[in-house]
C-alpha cells in the first residue's frame, strides 16, 4: 500500500508540475513587444530602424519581420544577429519551412522535425522528441524561439503569463471575457494588440 501511495503521489506531483509549464519559450525578446529603447540597443538596430519597426508592428510572422529588416538596409547576416536578441516566436503547430530556417541554429533538420511531431501539446513532448536529436542544451536554445498555442478559453494563468507583454490586468480581461471568438477578441481588446496576442491562441 505504501508503494502504491508513493506512486500515486508522484503521479499527482508530475501532473501539477506539467500543468503549469510555460507555453511560450523564454530567452529572446519578442520583436512585437520589446520597447523602442531596448530595440535600439540590439546590434545592428539604429534608433531610426527601431522607431520604424515599432511603427510597423505587429508582425504576423518572423518572415514578415525579416522582410522589413532587410528593407531597412540590413544584410541577412546583420538580421540574423538581431535574432540572437529578439524574434517573433513561431507557432510550433503551423510554422512554415521559411520561418523555421530563420531560427538561429535550427537548420534544415528542424524543418523536418518540427512538423513531424505535430500537434505539439507540451514542452515535455518537445524536450523528448527534439532532445533525442540534438541534446538538452540545443533543445533549450531552440525552445526560446517557439510557442505551443494556448486555448484562449481554458488556458491556466501561469501559461497565459508566458505570453510576451502579458500583464495582470490583461490576464484578468482575458479571463473575464471568456468564452472568446476571434471576432469578440478583436472587438474587446482592440487593434493592434488583439492581432499581436491572437497569434498565440486557438479556440477548441
Amino acid at each position: 500500500m505504501t508503494l502504491v501511495r508513493n506512486i500515486l503521489a508522484a503521479a499527482v506531483a508530475f501532473t501539477l508540475v506539467a500543468g503549469v509549464q510555460a507555453q511560450v519559450g523564454k530567452g529572446v525578446a519578442d520583436l512585437n513587444s520589446i520597447s523602442e529603447a531596448e530595440l535600439a540597443t540590439v546590434p545592428g538596430i539604429t534608433p531610426a530602424i527601431a522607431k520604424a519597426l515599432v511603427a510597423k508592428r505587429p508582425f504576423a510572422s518572423i518572415t514578415d519581420a525579416n522582410a522589413f529588416l532587410l528593407s531597412q538596409g540590413l544584410t541577412q547576416d546583420q538580421v540574423n544577429a538581431v535574432y540572437a536578441k529578439a524574434f517573433v516566436h513561431l507557432n510550433l503547430n503551423t510554422a512554415t519551412r521559411d520561418e523555421i530556417l530563420l531560427v538561429p541554429g535550427a537548420g534544415t533538420r528542424m524543418t523536418r522535425e518540427f512538423p513531424e511531431y505535430r500537434p505539439w501539446k507540451t514542452w515535455a513532448q518537445f524536450d523528448r522528441e527534439i532532445g533525442k536529436y540534438v541534446g538538452r542544451e540545443a533543445t533549450d536554445r531552440l525552445k526560446q524561439y517557439v510557442f505551443i498555442p494556448l486555448d484562449v478559453n481554458t488556458a491556466a494563468d501561469a501559461d497565459l503569463m508566458t505570453i510576451p507583454g502579458m500583464t495582470a490586468s490583461r490576464l484578468a480581461q482575458i479571463k473575464q471575457g471568456r468564452p472568446w471568438t476571434k471576432a469578440s477578441f478583436e472587438q474587446k481588446i482592440g487593434a493592434p494588440e488583439a492581432a499581436r496576442l491572437w497569434r498565440y491562441f486557438v479556440v477548441q
